[in-house]
C-alpha cells in the first residue's frame, strides 16, 4: 500500500495543484489530508473546491476549527479574509471534518497531537525564525496508548519523521501551502509506503509557481506573506497577525 499525506495548504491552490501533479507523477492508492485547508490570503474558495471535489480523507486543522467557532472580530487578519467568503454550507462542510481519523486500522491522523490541534508533536514552537527538537521521551510521551503502526501529524510545517523504538513511524508531511523555516518555496508532502509488512516514509518538495501566489497574496493586501511564498523564510508570527 502506498499513500500520500498532505497538511497545511492554507488556501494554495497552485502549490495544491503542483503537488497533486506529483502525487500522479509517483502513483499512489489514496491521499490523506491533515488539515488546515483555506486560511491564507490566496484562493481558499478555489482550494476549497477542488478539495470538496477530491473527497480526500481529511481532517480539521485549527485555523479550520477557527473558522467555524469565532466570530470574526475574534479572528486573525487572515482567517477574518477566509471567513468573510464561506458561505453557510462550506461551513457546515468544516464543521463536519473530525478532529481525529484511523485509516485501515494502521494509520491514526490528528493535526498537532492526538489531543489538541494547537501543541506540536515532532517540533516545539518557534521564536522569531528558531525552532528546537524535543526529546526522545517527550515525543514518545505523546504517542502512548495508540498502537497504530503509522501516526501522522501535521501543524508544524516543518517536515520530519521519527521512528519510535517499537517500529511505529511518527510523520509530519510539511506543509504544502506555506513553507516556514525551509528557506525553500517549494510545497512539501510524504508518502508512506508499506513494504513487506514495514512502514516506511520518504519526504518530497515540489516547486510550484510561488511567485504566482505572492501575486495572489498582494491583490488581496497582504503583500507581506509575498517573502515566505518566495523564499520560505518566515515564521508564523509574522505571518498570521
Amino acid at each position: 500500500m502506498r499513500l500520500a499525506v498532505i497538511s497545511d495548504i492554507h488556501g494554495n491552490r497552485l502549490a495544491l495543484e503542483a503537488v497533486e501533479a506529483d502525487i500522479a507523477h509517483v502513483g499512489v492508492d489514496a491521499t490523506l489530508n491533515l488539515g488546515d485547508l483555506l486560511s491564507g490570503p490566496l484562493d481558499p474558495l478555489g482550494t476549497l473546491e477542488l478539495l470538496q471535489a477530491r473527497d480526500y480523507p481529511t481532517i480539521m486543522g485549527n485555523h479550520d476549527r477557527w473558522l467555524v467557532e469565532r466570530p470574526p472580530d475574534a479572528m486573525d487578519t487572515v482567517d477574518r479574509f477566509v471567513a468573510n467568503q464561506l458561505d453557510a454550507g462550506q461551513r457546515e462542510w468544516l464543521r463536519a471534518l473530525p478532529a481525529t481519523r484511523v485509516i485501515d486500522g494502521d494509520i491514526f491522523l490528528c493535526h498537532g497531537t492526538p489531543t489538541s490541534d494547537t501543541i506540536p508533536w515532532l517540533d516545539n514552537w518557534w521564536r522569531g525564525r528558531d525552532t528546537t527538537l524535543p526529546d526522545e521521551a517527550a515525543v514518545s510521551l505523546v504517542a502512548e496508548g495508540l498502537d497504530h503502526p503509522v501516526l501522522l501529524c501535521g501543524h508544524t510545517h516543518i517536515s520530519r519523521m521519527v521512528r519510535l523504538r517499537d517500529g511505529r513511524l511518527i510523520v509530519n508531511p510539511g506543509a504544502v501551502g506555506l513553507q516556514i523555516n525551509h528557506g525553500s518555496p517549494d510545497a512539501r508532502y510524504a508518502i508512506i509506503e508499506r513494504r513487506a509488512g514495514v512502514w516506511a516514509a520518504s519526504l518530497r518538495a515540489v516547486p510550484y509557481d510561488c511567485a504566482g501566489a505572492a501575486r495572489q497574496a498582494s491583490d488581496h493586501d497582504f503583500e507581506y506573506w509575498g517573502e515566505a511564498l518566495t523564499t520560505g523564510w518566515a515564521g508564523p508570527g509574522e505571518l498570521f497577525r
